[in-house]
């Protein structure tokens, strides 16, 4: 008797263009597991919500795809799959709306990875912005902080490199496979990254970075990270897209300032106008997040007291999931107070995340309660 890789059909589904957290959960809810939703007949899939194109694409993919080879070649190449399902799923990307359910990891996630910064910008910088990119990075690596940013030249690449020089961590999203890095001449620096952090996507071996990848790969370079810092940004820069799903899913967002006459730092100052926090040093994003307290992670544990806030939201959380819009509002504190305390709160063992941005004490947590 032969038994499937256990992450087989993920891998399986994750190929299957029009399949996404919302459809993926629906078979999942209406077959039981995916292995029967893989193989389920048409008309039961049809019946199951997809629409005539996506189900004309599982079942192309059904036909020339062996799962469970599939499974075993990214093991071979050295890769990683992470799902819903597995612990070291990364917690700040389970906050999102529509969190992917497969990623693919070259590399290693590390448990301060959750203490992240995305730095990322145009193609084109100036030297101003590569100046500050450099400085904001290797000031944030200096702090603990893992620096998130896309592999793409410009801001990226100074982002990454300046993390790495720093001795810190950085993690990188693709839009594209992991076996298709993206620029080319990025190979070199893809593999120095891996040492010290990790490259994912959500895109399957084989996907060519075509341009309709990058807009929904920058919802999770901000959903990595506890806030965002657009350093230079054209007015119609994918960095500013970036920007708007950090706002949607409640990160902050920082904006680096620049002359009113230069084409690079018009997103930028728009941004600023439109209520991003102005960046003028790396400590405005330590101090607003307060993240002094990474200081305090290796000795984090559930003997240390809490500090007022705290125990403001540890009172305001109970058994049943409570999301932070509706934490916000029981304890008058600002969203960037209220994440530094869940998220010191999860490291001391005492709040545990559950769902899209949904909180419960760790004591009276539901053993039976499941993130789909």
């Amino acid at each position: 008797m032969s038994f499937s890789h256990p992450k087989a059909y993920w891998i399986a589904f994750s190929r299957v263009r029009g399949i996404g957290a919302v459809r993926l959960t629906r078979l999942w809810e209406t077959f039981g597991d995916l292995e029967q939703a893989w193989n389920a007949p048409a008309e039961e899939l049809k019946d199951a919500g997809l629409g005539p194109q996506t189900l004309a694409a599982l079942l192309r993919e059904r036909e020339r795809l062996d799962p469970d080879a599939e499974a075993r070649r990214i093991e071979d190449l050295g890769f990683r799959v992470l799902t819903w399902d597995d612990e070291d799923y990364p917690v700040r990307l389970r906050e999102i709306t529509q969190p992917p359910p497969v990623l693919y990891l070259w590399g290693q996630l590390a448990p301060q990875d959750k203490w992240s910064t995305a730095v990322v910008g145009t193609r084109q910088p100036t030297a101003y912005g590569q100046a500050v990119a450099r400085d904001l990075a290797a000031a944030l690596a200096a702090n603990g902080i893992t620096v998130v940013s896309g592999l793409a030249r410009g801001i990226d690449t100074v982002a990454h490199r300046a993390a790495l020089e720093a001795g810190g961590r950085t993690l990188a999203v693709l839009g594209s496979g992991l076996d298709q890095i993206y620029p080319p001449e990025h190979e070199k620096l893809g593999q120095e990254i891996v040492k010290n952090g990790a490259i994912l996507t959500e895109y399957p071996l084989g996907t060519r970075p075509e341009p309709g990848n990058f807009p929904p790969r920058n919802r999770i370079i901000s959903g990595l990270a506890l806030a965002v810092v657009i350093v230079e940004a054209g007015e119609g820069s994918g960095a500013l897209i970036t920007a708007d799903f950090a706002a949607d899913q409640g990160r902050e967002v920082f904006a680096v300032p620049g002359p009113i006459f230069n084409r690079a730092s018009k997103g930028t100052n728009r941004l600023i106008k439109a209520g991003a926090r102005p960046l003028t040093a790396p400590e405005d994003v330590l101090e607003v997040l307060n993240m002094d307290v990474i200081a305090r992670y290796e000795t984090a544990s559930e003997e240390l007291p809490e500090d007022d806030t705290e125990r403001r939201v540890l009172e305001a959380l109970s058994s049943d999931p409570l999301h932070v819009d509706d934490l916000r509002a029981r304890v008058g504190l600002p969203v960037s107070e209220i994440n530094a305390s869940l998220t010191m709160l999860e490291l001391k063992g005492r709040a545990r995340q559950v769902g899209a941005m949904q909180y419960v004490r760790v004591r009276e947590a539901r053993a039976d309660y499941r993130v789909d």
